[in-house]
């Protein structure tokens, strides 16, 4: 009976242990996001000793006992990656896009205990202003655009409501959105181009003009008026000219 408990004993630390490492392989992954040209810290300590791993380059800083630390391991991240000796944070500086990728967090504490954290960082640009141009005065349509980049989305709202979106995987092309505005509520158009990290904006420019003379009133007949009256009077003056070259 005694051999049979111990046996049994036996098994269940053997599944504990393998349940444990189970978990701990199944951890979760987190998720962070970073800025071209900051500063990122990933949020787990190592205070006596570990190591920072990056993708298939495998240990790129190394922590020793006593406070110690080697961080110039890779050529790539020479000068751009420290460790704090007080929060036990390792820091990238001027975050650039092909930093993105997995990092594992391997620390030691006291009690020569081994713990694991893996992240995912993402960089990503900030994103430029997007330029609205008149398409077409006749139409009062309208493009917007901006430069691609990672999960960027362009969107023409009115108002609250989203009109139209798009976006595109090819980060090397400009992300460009059609849209057919009313004129008397053009201030109630906007184009946003947004990314994980930021959000930009622009407005319909004071330029479209509505075709239909219905739908034009006040300063914009107005301007219509004066300019085909100067229109007119470019047109007789060329007439005028022209006779003038026939008599000499």
């Amino acid at each position: 009976m005694k051999s049979i408990k111990v046996e049994w004993a036996l098994l269940w630390c053997h599944v504990s242990v393998l349940c444990s490492a189970q978990h701990s392989a199944l951890s979760e992954t987190r998720q962070v996001k970073g800025i071209v040209g900051t500063d990122l810290s990933f949020p787990e300590s190592v205070l006596k000793s570990g190591s920072l791993l990056y993708g298939d380059l495998g240990n790129i800083a190394q922590v020793y006992p006593v406070k110690q630390s080697n961080t110039n391991l890779v050529k790539r991240f020479k000068y751009r990656l420290h460790w704090n000796n007080v929060t036990g944070f390792f820091t990238l500086l001027d975050l650039q896009i092909d930093d993105s990728g997995v990092y594992t967090v391997e620390n030691t504490d006291e009690d020569e205990e081994k713990t694991t954290q893996t992240f995912q960082l993402t960089v990503y640009y900030v994103l430029s202003k997007p330029q609205v141009t008149v398409h077409d005065n006749i139409s009062c349509t309208v493009v917007c655009s901006v430069e691609n980049g990672r999960e960027v989305t362009l969107s023409w709202y009115k108002g609250g409501e989203i009109l139209n979106q798009t976006s595109s995987p090819d980060l090397n092309i400009t992300l460009s959105l059609p849209l057919k505005v009313d004129e008397q509520n053009r201030d109630s158009y906007r184009c946003e181009a947004a990314n994980p990290v930021s959000k930009e904006s622009a407005d319909v420019p004071n330029s479209c003009i509505e075709s239909d003379p219905s739908k034009v009133t006040g300063k914009n007949m107005y301007s219509i008026n004066v300019t085909l009256q100067i229109s007119r009077q470019y047109q007789l003056l060329y007439e005028t000219i022209s006779m003038v070259e026939l008599i000499l």
